[in-house]
Parts: C-alpha cells; sequence; structure tokens
C-alpha cells in the first residue's frame, strides 16, 4: 500500500463506490438517499481511510490486501451498518489521538507526538463520573511538575447535541470580574464564561486576580458545574532572578495547559470532550497570559519598575519588560521544578520533527503564524521558513463556545 500521510486521499473512486453499493446508493443521483444514510457512507469512508493509516503505520504491511484488514474492515462495516458508530478499538483510539496530535498545524511542541498517554474513558455515563476523570487527568498529567502530555476521550457524540462536552476553553483557568467603574479584575478571557457560571448558581470566592473556575460538565442536555478540588491544581509565582520587587506583583499562574473545548476527530467519530495536555512554552504565559493588552497587560507596571520611559516607543520599554517578563516565568518554573520548554529550544525541536518525519514519507504542516513564537520570533529557525498549510486527519477541530450556544436553550 502507498504510504500517504493524507488519509483522505486513501481510499479511492472504487473505494468509494464499493462503499456506496455496500449500503444500496447508486453513485448517480440521490434517490432514496436521507441523511442517515449519507452519514453511514462518510462514515464509512471515514472508517476505510483511517483502518488503512493505522494498519499501514503500525503494522507495517499492505492492508488493503492483507487478511487482517479485510477482517477488520468486515467487522467494522457490519457495525457501522448496525448503528454502533463508535466502531473504534483502544488500540485505533490511542493511535488515532496521538496521530490527531501530530496533524495538529498550530502546534510547535509535536516532537514528541508518539509519547502521548491517552485515557480511554468513553464508558464514563455520570457527570460526577466524567468530572472525577478530569480531576485524575489533572493530577496525572501534571505528575508533580514532571508533565505528561495526555488525552481524556470521553462518550463520542454528534457537536449539534454532545453526550459529553465540557464548556471550559481549558480545565484551568481564572475567572474574570466586571467592576463597577468599567475595570476588570482577573482574566478578561473568560469574562463571559464566569458570568455564565455564575448564571448556573456558582457563587465563587469575592472577586480575585487569580480565582480558579469551576469545570462545567454538559451532558445529555444537563449541566452541573464542580470546583476543582483544593490541591489539585498546581501553580507557580512568578519572580525574577534579579529583581526582588518582582514578587511584589503578585503574578502566578498555573503549571498545566490542558485544552478542554476542542474536538477530536478519528475515522470519522467525533468526540466533543477529549482534553489534552502537554507542557508550557513559555511565552505562552510571558508573551501572552500575563502581556497581552486584553489579558493581564503585566507590561506598564514592569516597565515603570524597571525605570523605563513608557511614555515613548522609541525607547523600546515593551520589548524590554516583555524580555524581563518571560525570564521571570522561565526562571520561576525552573525553580519550582515544572516542566517548561523555551520558545529558541521548541522551534529548533520542530525542525528535528519535521526530519524526523520526512524519514518516515511524511510531510509536516503548519500554520506559520502559530509556528513562530510571540517574542523574538526572527531569532528563531523557524522565522525564514515557508510551511504548507493542510488539514489532515484525524485532528483536534475548534468548537463553538457551548456557553453562547446554551444561551438559546440547553435542553432543546
Amino acid at each position: 500500500m502507498k504510504n500517504n500521510s493524507d488519509p483522505s486521499a486513501m481510499i479511492g473512486r472504487s473505494g468509494l463506490k464499493q462503499i456506496r453499493k455496500q449500503v444500496g446508493v447508486s453513485e448517480g443521483g440521490s434517490k432514496g438517499f436521507d441523511v442517515d444514510t449519507a452519514h453511514t457512507v462518510g462514515l464509512l469512508e471515514e472508517a476505510r481511510n483511517w483502518l488503512e493509516q493505522f494498519l499501514a503505520e503500525t503494522v507495517g504491511m499492505g492492508c488493503s490486501s492483507s487478511g487482517v484488514f479485510n477482517s477488520r474492515w468486515a467487522e467494522v462495516r457490519k457495525q457501522i451498518r448496525g448503528g454502533r458508530l463508535d466502531y473504534l478499538t483502544r488500540e485505533e483510539l490511542e493511535y488515532g489521538a496521538k496521530v490527531a496530535w501530530r496533524n495538529s498545524t498550530r502546534c510547535v511542541g509535536r516532537l514528541v507526538w508518539e509519547s502521548l498517554v491517552v485515557r480511554d474513558l468513553r464508558h464514563l455515563n455520570t457527570p460526577e463520573e466524567v468530572f472525577a476523570g478530569l480531576v485524575d487527568h489533572i493530577e496525572l498529567s501534571t505528575n508533580k511538575g514532571q508533565v505528561l502530555p495526555m488525552v481524556s476521550v470521553f462518550a463520542s457524540g454528534p457537536t449539534e447535541r454532545p453526550k459529553v462536552r465540557i464548556w471550559n476553553r481549558q480545565l484551568i483557568g481564572y475567572a474574570g470580574y466586571v467592576q463597577s467603574d468599567g475595570s476588570i479584575v482577573g482574566d478578561p478571557l473568560n469574562l463571559q464564561l464566569t458570568e455564565r457560571i455564575a448564571a448556573l448558581g456558582w457563587k465563587g470566592p469575592q472577586p480575585g486576580r487569580f480565582n480558579l473556575l469551576p469545570i462545567v460538565i454538559e451532558m445529555d442536555g444537563a449541566i452541573h458545574w464542580y470546583n476543582l478540588p483544593a490541591g489539585v491544581v498546581l501553580e507557580v509565582p512568578i519572580r525574577h532572578p534579579r529583581y526582588d520587587w518582582f514578587a511584589d506583583l503578585g503574578l502566578k499562574w498555573f503549571a498545566l495547559p490542558a485544552v478542554s473545548g476542542m474536538r477530536l476527530e478519528i475515522g470519522g467519530v467525533s468526540f466533543p470532550a477529549a482534553p489534552f495536555s502537554g507542557w508550557y512554552v513559555g511565552s505562552e504565559i510571558g508573551a501572552r497570559d500575563l502581556a497581552d493588552i486584553d489579558r493581564y497587560n503585566a507590561l506598564p507596571e514592569i516597565g515603570q519598575l524597571l525605570g523605563l520611559d513608557t511614555g515613548s516607543n522609541r525607547s523600546l520599554w515593551k520589548d524590554r519588560a516583555l524580555i524581563e517578563l518571560n525570564e521571570a516565568v522561565l526562571w520561576s518554573f525552573a525553580e519550582a521544578g515544572v516542566a517548561m520548554v523555551d520558545h529558541h529550544t521548541v522551534t529548533r525541536q520542530f525542525l528535528m520533527h519535521e526530519k524526523k518525519e520526512a524519514k518516515a514519507g511524511r510531510c509536516v504542516y503548519a500554520d506559520w503564524s502559530w509556528i513562530v513564537p510571540p517574542i523574538s520570533g526572527g531569532t528563531t529557525p523557524v522565522f525564514h521558513r515557508k510551511f504548507k498549510e493542510r488539514t489532515l486527519k484525524p485532528n483536534f477541530f475548534a468548537q463553538t463556545k457551548r456557553w453562547e450556544e446554551s444561551r438559546r436553550c440547553p435542553f432543546s
């Protein structure tokens, strides 16, 4: 079988024709071809693509004509036609999640995609069980600071009516509050989510800069929120190796970035709740979370305390403050024993990943605007490179904000 990194190209016209024949759909016209049949045809096509890729990469054989493929394909075809839409075995799910990370064009840290720990939690049936699984994910992936790349996959389902959906964009995040004078305390990114959770009945602590948000789980149309247990979230106070006053800024950040708002898709099977986590690139916190003007906007105060001329752009005070903030973030995480990589190292690792994939006969696609770091981009080896951008499957896909959808009616 041809080694093709694009699974959508694997089935070919003859394979699609065979699939249509198996579900009673003619090649020409759509007579008798309702929505359910259309979905079945699409799922069969995606399933065959994925099984071919899975066996080709894990078994290393010409699986189109192999007994292994033919046996598994017959089994999957029967399951799908019988209404079992999530046909994936544990092994197929695990490898599919790893490939989804490998195919993520916006991720610069894909060198270690094969090390991803995949937790199959599709069997959990209550919101309490799901929440317990999320707490376990945070603890296991944080690993006392020695962060393990991890994804936890919950029940499959359509995006419009998911079996399980997590409202939070990340499992860990800080609340945002609008004050009476119009100012914002906390993280402005989570302002709307905080308001929606409060409308559900959450009564958190007094508005503060770093109040942890509860996790909101939607399951079978019902919405539940849960406060994270004390001690589960590892947070790092931000200090500086040379400026003692940096600690007085009161800045801190959580150790584990765990993205929970994206949808995982493998072989046509959709998982709206599949939070994944790894270690931070320092600039994600130092040049975005704490520095962006529409986030914590820490640069003006840092610039003033450094004695810089913050009234003139020509003084480059923002650049100097930004460098000191990023140094503080990297140093603080190292002092706390929490895994983190700097933007120079991770971009070199990305080129190593590209070479490794080329040896395997695969092209690495990337979104340049995300691969190049938000600080000192021109000094990194990816800045002067051009990358092809293409969306392959399996992959992680963005979803609409569930709390905005639910304003209409979460139970309709």
